[in-house]
């Protein structure tokens, strides 16, 4: 647990939105503080009602929120509850937002389409925040869709130590990207467990569908680990974990930031070659799989929000 001093305890208050109260219980308890009261209404025509039920005028106040399933609603509740900090006269507002809804619209791939992930950027700064800390958009560049400070975390550090833990070393495993554009993600898994590199080559027809065509690199008696972002309804993960299973790979192991799990994301894990997927508690998995496994991130954005207080470096956490 981390120790905040007394001085700091009055300084700052901690609210928790409704999809990420399990994962705020968490950063709390990791700072040793409680969290402080909402009060949320919703009313029969499905308009939202929240506010803070404690003064919290001049002071440095955290929410923390993922704009998960369902999306809007997450948004909204965020959105509307900021406005009300800032109304309340607080002195900053920083939105944790451990997973970043829309984050994947960042850009036109075709005439006329929105990009939505700036648009919410847009949103969080009118409606009153100073700061947004999240983890692992889509693309790290969305960072630049923001007009205030946004610090970006990696959960890598965290899933990364618990495959260490479990053995797996350069010797036998190999770490498999699911696609051409998430290699850098897993190259970075790669430099932590010291292994090898492969890549999967992937036709994408439609949105949440996708064809498996070949595999870059040597997974023949090894044991893999896939490498995403996210997983959402699990067409890509789950045809990808087959495909090297039938190349020869001994086990196929997953992990990911962002626990989406939508649609038929549970029937395909349970039916694919997937040992496991391993995610971090960014979103609340309440799904049926056994072969999901999630991390707590809850002890990295408590330390985030010591350094946030302290005016300390975030990036340093991450340096190996």
């Amino acid at each position: 647990m981390l120790v905040l001093s007394e001085e700091d305890k009055k300084k700052i208050k901690i609210f928790a939105g409704p999809s990420s109260e399990d994962l705020a219980k968490k950063v709390s308890e990791n700072l040793g503080i409680s969290l402080n009261l909402v009060k949320m209404n919703r009313f029969a025509d499905g308009e939202v009602f929240i506010k803070p039920e404690e003064s919290v005028r001049g002071c440095k106040v955290f929410v923390i929120q993922s704009t998960s399933n369902p999306v809007n609603e997450s948004l909204m509740e965020l959105l509307v509850f900021i406005d009300a900090l800032r109304r309340a006269s607080a002195e900053e507002i920083i939105a944790i937002i451990p997973y970043y809804g829309y984050a994947r619209q960042d850009r036109t791939a075709s005439p006329r389409e929105p990009i939505t992930a700036k648009l919410v950027a847009n949103l969080l700064a009118e409606a009153g925040a100073t700061r947004v800390v999240t983890m692992d958009l889509h693309a790290r560049q969305a960072q630049g869709f923001f007009d205030i400070p946004v610090d970006h975390m990696e959960a890598l550090p965290i899933l990364a130590k618990h495959f260490i833990k479990q053995g797996f070393g350069p010797e036998d495993t190999v770490v498999v990207s699911p696609d051409v554009g998430g290699v850098k993600r897993a190259r970075g898994l790669a430099k932590w467990l010291h292994t090898p590199l492969a890549i999967i080559d992937k036709r994408r027809q439609k949105a949440n569908e996708c064809e498996v065509m070949n595999i870059i690199g040597d997974v023949d008696g090894k044991k893999v680990i896939l490498v995403d972002d996210m997983i959402d309804t699990a067409g890509t993960i789950t045809k990808a974990a087959d495909l090297l299973k039938s190349k020869g790979a001994n086990s196929v192991r997953a992990m990911a930031s962002h626990c989406i799990m939508s649609g038929p994301a549970d029937e395909r894990v349970d039916a694919s070659a997937l040992e496991e997927i391993v995610f971090t508690d960014s979103i609340p998995y309440n799904g049926t799989s056994s072969k999901v496994k999630q991390l707590s991130v809850g002890p990295l954005f408590a330390e985030t929000i010591r350094r946030v207080l302290k005016n300390e470096s975030i990036s340093s956490q991450y340096l190996i």
